[in-house]
């Protein structure tokens, strides 16, 4: 399959990472920062295996693959258009024996893989929740963005059964739902073990916090040093250069 192959509307983006490629719609949903930072900020040792939650068009389990050394990655997306394109990106990296999309709904994720069966689930969620901001239209970047196919609790309830024990959880999220967040991942047995919040700018708020919980795990957390994305307009940070690849 060649660029030749796209369907009408839909792009080819190179990933700066052993020469993969990613097809997307910008008229469905393109991913962004949020989904390089969870692939940088994840880890998946030798032998284990990933799931990645709602993977819209696969680029977080094509990152990870190239990332890291895991064994094989899953993704599930509900979305048939986006999981379509995902799994023509995995053929088109020829990654089909270490990458799987699957089509179906977080909320049914534990009977379709299955109690216990990976060592690793990543997310990165819809980040609004119910109805603030949303549109009329449920197309896919009101789906992206809004929590209306799966809530936090979902996650979390889903994400405790499909982990073996001692299983590594991680999410980029917003930080203003961060109380919930820790909350919600304790009421379900995975308790919150690193964060690290993501500024645009050393002297702004930040805008997203990244976080690695452990099923089974002991209270304590580590909070790591903050994320700078940008040194100066328009100039990323050494750090966020060497996380994307450039």
């Amino acid at each position: 399959m060649t660029a030749n192959n796209l369907r009408p509307g839909e792009r080819l983006d190179e990933l700066q990472r052993n020469g993969y490629v990613i097809i997307q719609d910008p008229k469905r949903f393109c991913f962004g920062m949020d989904a390089v930072l969870l692939s940088g900020f994840a880890q998946v040792k030798s032998g284990e295996r990933a799931l990645d939650l709602g993977t819209g068009t696969g680029i977080i389990p094509i990152l990870l693959e190239a990332k890291t050394n895991g064994t094989h990655f899953t993704g599930l997306e509900i979305q048939q258009e986006s999981a379509d394109m995902a799994k023509r990106s995995v053929r088109l990296n020829k990654l089909e024996s270490k990458i799987e999309i699957v089509s179906g709904d977080i909320k049914d994720a534990s009977r379709i893989f299955g109690a216990s069966s990976f060592h690793v689930v990543t997310v990165n969620p819809p980040y609004m929740i119910g109805n603030h901001g949303l549109q009329n239209n449920l197309d896919a970047k009101t789906i992206a963005r809004h929590e209306i196919f799966c809530t936090l609790e979902d996650i979390m309830r889903e994400s405790t059964k499909l982990l073996l024990p001692k299983g590594r959880f991680y999410m980029v999220h917003r930080p203003f739902r961060l109380s919930e967040i820790m909350c919600v991942m304790t009421k379900y047995g995975i308790e919150p073990k690193r964060m690290r919040l993501v500024y645009p700018y050393i002297d702004r708020e930040p805008n997203m916090v990244l976080i690695e919980g452990l099923r089974g795990g002991k209270p304590r957390m580590t909070v790591e040093k903050p994320l700078i994305v940008y040194q100066a307009q328009g100039v990323y940070t050494d750090e966020i250069i060497e996380w994307y690849g450039y």
